[in-house]
């Protein structure tokens, strides 16, 4: 089998979750907080902890067979590269913010203003595509302090939870883009049956991360009205109970579906509901 090389982030918002992810897939390996390339002992696979902004050109070159980064830094490095499987993890929004006593309230009013950024790439793509002529003035780091230090009218730069943008006397102004990580691949990679393998067991993950194991108690009388709410992977499970009038039932159901359908549930007659984590769901 060829042993794969898949990029991570060294340090940062994305390493943890890229590791765990990694982890949950069944992957046994050690030093990865202190080792630049650690190896996979259960499966062909090295794993290599990069700068984010190094991973797409990586990836794109064939140094890594795969990688998982931001689509901001995929989108900011122009990298060709195949997007294989959206993470659901890093999520955050690149914005252009203004400073809290601007009066701007329209795109337009950009005009001929200064934005300093650390993504020149995306933020002119935004600003062309809007018809808006601005001064786009790239920031390595610390893009929020440019407005209170003269540098910008703006900024454009990742926010999160806008703690830091408030910190700074900013507000957000108008989103560019949303961002998540991504696990991406050289062109071709994902013919690789390493990296099919790979890919089924991330994707069995997330979809156990999306999904509930729900067991509940019904009277024998009210079992269809239960059922017809609970559709399972195929169809629900019916176990007996001691009291022959009432029946165990279980089923798989996506989480957002069993908070939408729980007051429908419980006025069709179930009682005793238990909701658990799934670990890992194979198709």
């Amino acid at each position: 089998m060829k042993t794969l090389k898949i990029a991570i982030q060294k340090s940062g918002r994305l390493n943890e979750k890229s590791v765990e992810i990694l982890k949950n897939c069944g992957l046994s390996f050690e030093n990865y907080k202190s080792s630049l390339i650690s190896t996979v002992t259960n499966f062909p696979l090295e794993i290599l902890f990069l700068r984010d902004d190094d991973i797409p050109e990586y990836v794109q070159d064939g140094i890594a067979d795969l990688g998982i980064v931001g689509e901001n830094v995929i989108v900011e490095s122009g990298s060709e590269v195949t997007y294989l499987q959206k993470l659901g993890f890093g999520k955050c929004t690149l914005k252009i913010a203004i400073p809290n006593e601007s009066h701007i309230t329209e795109i337009a009013q950009l005009e001929g203003k200064a934005i300093a950024t650390s993504y020149p790439v995306i933020l002119e793509k935004y600003l062309k595509d809007n018809h808006v002529n601005a001064e786009v003035r790239t920031i390595s780091g610390s893009v929020e302090i440019g407005p209170g230090l003269g540098l910008s009218d703006a900024i454009c730069d990742i926010v999160s939870t806008g703690g830091t943008l408030k910190s700074n006397g900013l507000k957000p102004f108008s989103e560019v883009m949303k961002s998540e990580a991504i696990l991406i691949g050289k062109e071709g990679s994902e013919l690789l049956p390493e990296v099919q393998e790979l890919l089924q067991r991330i994707r069995s993950v997330l979809r156990a991360k999306e999904t509930k194991y729900v067991v509940l108690n019904v009277a024998k009388s009210n079992l269809k009205k239960v059922v017809d709410l609970l559709p399972g992977v195929k169809s629900p499970t019916v176990v007996p109970l001691f009291d022959e009038d009432w029946v165990a039932v279980h089923s798989v159901i996506a989480e957002h579906d069993f908070w939408e359908k729980i007051n429908s549930l419980k006025a069709a007659g179930a009682q005793g509901i238990v909701v658990m984590p799934i670990e890992k769901i194979i198709a």
